[in-house]
């Protein structure tokens, strides 16, 4: 009997939560750009029952992402996709947020698609931040979502001149995942397999109790205490979405985003979080 791999990248708290509910009775590989995180994650996990080996993978780079691929496929059939990995506007600059969010997003539902086992699932972390921007045209949509990968980087609407910052970089990028799920939803769907995007909001995270406490803790907290919720969300309650996604219940479910954000995108348009509405 084939072993059932869960191909998990980014060995942070979301894909964890995510990695509990469906990764029971199948071989778990999570990779990480740091081994250490991975690790971390690994021992937590096999701890707790499961069966993970952890990995070195650096999304920007279709070598290391088509290397863990290949280490999947001696350890079984992959059947699940988990992309948490990516890079935050405070955490990189704009050609590394565009290079690993973007680009090496793309290139991983592209390769994992080739090969992904009939009936299979996967699922991208996006994030709110991509519907907070002016709409692109159609024409600019069409392009993040159908231009081959390695020619990504070379629109022109990704060019330096045309990216403000870190934030709009990050919010470009999450726009084009959006996009590059819709459009990998039809190549996965000719093997049977479904693929979706997850957009959270602000998520308790080691990394988001670091920005609580940063230069930008005081516009975190002001979102999330102006949402309707009220308060920030928890992996968990990210988790729990990606299972009814994942799972049999979701199984009309492919090349959609699901927004999960306690509110704060809807106040941000018609709430107490619209821009004009801040001091």
């Amino acid at each position: 009997m084939t072993n059932e791999v869960v191909f998990w990248t980014g060995a942070g708290q979301i894909g964890m939560a995510i990695a509990r509910r469906v990764g029971y009775g199948k071989k778990i590989l999570v990779g990480d750009k740091s081994i250490a995180n991975a690790n971390a994650i690994a021992k937590i996990m096999n701890e707790a029952g499961f069966d993970v080996e952890p990995y070195e993978m650096d999304l920007s780079s279709r070598e290391s992402i088509l290397g863990m691929i290949a280490r999947a496929q001696e350890l079984g059939e992959i059947t699940t996709l988990i992309n948490a990995a990516g890079v935050s506007p405070s955490q990189a600059p704009i050609e590394t947020i565009l290079k690993v969010d973007l680009y090496g997003t793309a290139v991983l539902l592209e390769e994992v698609g080739k090969v992904i086992a009939p009936g299979g699932v996967g699922v991208t972390i996006s994030s709110q931040s991509g519907k907070r921007m002016p709409q692109l045209t159609p024409e600019e949509d069409r392009a993040l979502a159908c231009t081959p990968t390695e020619e990504l980087l070379d629109l022109p609407l990704l060019q330096p001149e045309n990216v403000r910052d870190t934030l709009h970089a990050y919010q470009l990028a999450k726009r084009c995942n959006e996009k590059r799920v819709m459009f990998e939803a039809c190549r996965w769907g000719e093997k049977g397999a479904r693929i979706n995007s997850i957009s959270p909001g602000i998520i308790v995270t080691p990394l988001a109790i670091d920005e609580f406490n940063g230069p930008r803790g005081d516009f975190y907290k002001n979102m999330f205490a102006k949402c309707p919720a009220g308060r920030p969300g928890t992996a968990d309650e990210v988790g729990a979405l990606a299972e009814l996604v994942m799972g049999p219940q979701g199984a009309f479910i492919s090349g959609s985003d699901f927004l999960i954000d306690g509110g704060a995108t809807a106040s941000y348009y018609y709430g107490p979080l619209q821009p004009e509405k801040q001091e």
